[in-house]
């Protein structure tokens, strides 16, 4: 019995040796070793062998990017307005060694630092400025809680502001001056629509009376062209009968037949004067009626002569 007691003793010494001795470490992980208190390495993902009960796994880090949620605080803003902030911080361990040894909580560190630099920026900027300087805030916070988190091997990545949120009354006052820019820009809107209407009834109205007056004038243009083309007509009508009535005074007979018309046309007029009460100078001699004809048809004979 003795014998095989100490058998398993020394099975269990081993199995126990070996369970010490290998460590497998997961991906994006790095474990921290001490030998006899002291750093001796850190282990890599994989299979890792160390010494037992002489090294120890004292810490074990992720490499992965971590978020970490900044408690809210209260901010004053340059204009002494109290703004409540909170935000949300991105870092990843590059350094394992300095993760465990630079201090002793850097996820403490970190956060305490990050809320210290929001306080600092913000209360630099006026209350408006930090609704519109989101990305300088995030940048500065960034800048400075990395430069510090060197020493503790982490890097930090980004800052997120999620929330900056103002004092009830002057959430209030800032609703009524959203509503009064609203509305003094509709006013405007209002007056401008306004305004084009009116220039664009005057243009209208301007135009009409331009279309207006270039139809009357062209209007004009067309009577005056109509009636020079009317007395054109009228005179070229007259030279043609006159044209006719010389032709046919120069033919046999033409001047038989004007005699004869004369006479007609005198005979005639002297009908409608005995008709009426009109008064017409006349001639004294009339009852030379042939006389008054001769001389009519001496006219018509020099007229002849003088074509000729």
């Amino acid at each position: 019995m003795e014998p095989l007691f100490l058998v398993f003793v020394f099975l269990l010494v081993i199995i126990v040796f070996v369970v010490k001795s290998v460590n497998v470490v997961p991906q994006q992980h790095a474990w921290v070793v001490e030998r006899l208190g002291k750093y001796h390495a850190t282990l890599a993902p994989g299979l890792n062998i160390v010494v037992p009960f002489i090294d120890r796994i004292a810490y074990k880090h992720s490499l992965k990017e971590i978020p970490l949620d900044v408690p809210s605080q209260i901010c004053i803003t340059k204009d002494n307005t109290q703004l409540q902030v909170d935000g949300i911080l991105y870092f990843q361990i590059t350094d394992a060694m300095r993760a465990s040894y630079g201090s002793s909580n850097y996820i403490a560190a970190i956060t305490q630092l990050a809320q210290t630099t929001l306080r600092s920026v913000i209360g630099r900027m006026e209350l408006d400025k930090t609704f519109e300087e989101r990305e300088y805030i995030n940048t500065c916070v960034v800048s400075a809680v990395d430069e510090s988190a060197q020493n503790w091997g982490v890097k930090v990545l980004r800052y997120e502001i999620k929330d900056l949120t103002p004092p009830a009354e002057i959430l209030q006052a800032m609703q009524a001056q959203i509503t009064a820019e609203r509305e003094k820009r509709a006013l405007i809107a209002a007056s401008e629509g306004r305004k084009q209407e009116q220039i664009n009834i005057a243009n209208g109205q301007r135009e009409a009376e331009i279309a207006r007056s270039e139809g009357e004038k062209q209007a004009a243009i067309n009577r005056a062209e109509g009636e020079a083309a009317a007395i054109i007509a009228i005179a070229d009508a007259n030279a043609e009968a006159l044209r006719k009535v010389g032709q046919a005074i120069s033919a046999q007979g033409g001047s038989d037949a004007v005699n004869l018309k004369v006479a007609e046309q005198y005979v005639a007029a002297f009908e409608q004067l005995a008709k009426t009460n009109n008064s017409i100078i006349v001639p004294s001699n009339l009852s030379d009626m042939s006389g008054l004809i001769a001389s009519a048809l001496q006219i018509v004979d020099s007229q002849k002569k003088n074509r000729k």
